[in-house]
């Protein structure tokens, strides 16, 4: 991604349907298990501009949100909204020390690291830096069948299915609490807008993650509804979608010896 390309989701973090109907359904999940007792430290590792840093204030109570990304020219949109607990650093090599956090994020990085096993091993940092019972929060890109050039206009190299992400965070160590697609009920229109339409030229080949033409406006508030509609179903604990764009894991560190001497 370009420098202006984060100046771009910059602006749209806080308005597009996307960002605010994903925040929802991430509320939805977390909510049953991030009420912490106390002052709590939480990461997110891959924080863009920062839109979910400030989002993830609501979980720590006088605790502290920290957040990493390879890209400073993400990290400066990140100072633009008054962030300072940050570091330029890549989700495989976390520049923190063991169990440290109760709470890592992860929201659509994994998908965009290179080579075939970086991803469990950036799973395996989010291991390590959790301490014993904490939590981490997985989403990714769903089905590699749906790779288009919104992919590559996103830097994206992966998508997964939910069982390859759910075997990758149980490998690590990992206890899974909740795993669902999500972005379900918008899954046959991305089909149609991404396969076919973009093949035959009728939109633009880009990525999605746009506003709609001025004469469209009408739908973004339709599409947050929509993403607003599946959060209220993964509110219950027993739920989970079938299909969607994105997947999404909720998972525990389980304690075992080695964690143990860190107590």
């Amino acid at each position: 991604m370009h420098k202006e390309d984060f100046e771009y989701l910059y602006n749209l973090e806080e308005t597009l349907w996307w960002f605010v109907g994903m925040r929802r359904i991430t509320s939805a999940l977390l909510d049953l298990e991030a009420q912490f007792p106390e002052d709590k430290m939480i990461l997110d590792a891959g924080c863009g501009t920062g839109g979910m840093l400030s989002w993830l204030k609501r979980y720590v109570g006088k605790g502290k949100v920290f957040g990493i990304d390879l890209v400073e020219d993400a990290l400066v949109f990140c100072r633009r909204r008054h962030h300072q607990n940050i570091a330029q650093a890549s989700v495989t090599s976390l520049p923190f020390a063991d169990c440290v956090f109760d709470l890592v994020t992860s929201f659509d990085v994994l998908v965009q690291l290179p080579g075939n096993q970086m991803d469990e091993v950036a799973i395996g940092e989010m291991y390590r830096v959790l301490r014993p019972h904490g939590l981490v929060f997985v989403r990714v890109a769903a089905y590699n069948w749906m790779r288009s050039g919104h992919d590559k206009a996103l830097g994206s190299r992966r998508r997964y299915s939910i069982k390859q992400l759910t075997r990758k965070m149980e490998k690590a160590g990992f206890q899974i609490l909740r795993a669902t697609y999500a972005n379900s009920f918008l899954l046959p229109i991305a089909v149609t807008r991404r396969l076919l339409l973009k093949k035959i030229g009728l939109v633009d080949s880009g990525s999605d993650v746009k506003p709609f033409p001025k004469n469209f406006q009408f739908l973004n508030k339709a599409f947050t509804n929509i993403l607003k509609k599946e959060a209220v179903i993964l509110q219950n604990p027993a739920a989970s979608l079938g299909a969607g764009l994105s997947v999404i894991c909720l998972a525990r560190k389980v304690e075992n010896d080695t964690d143990q001497i860190y107590k």
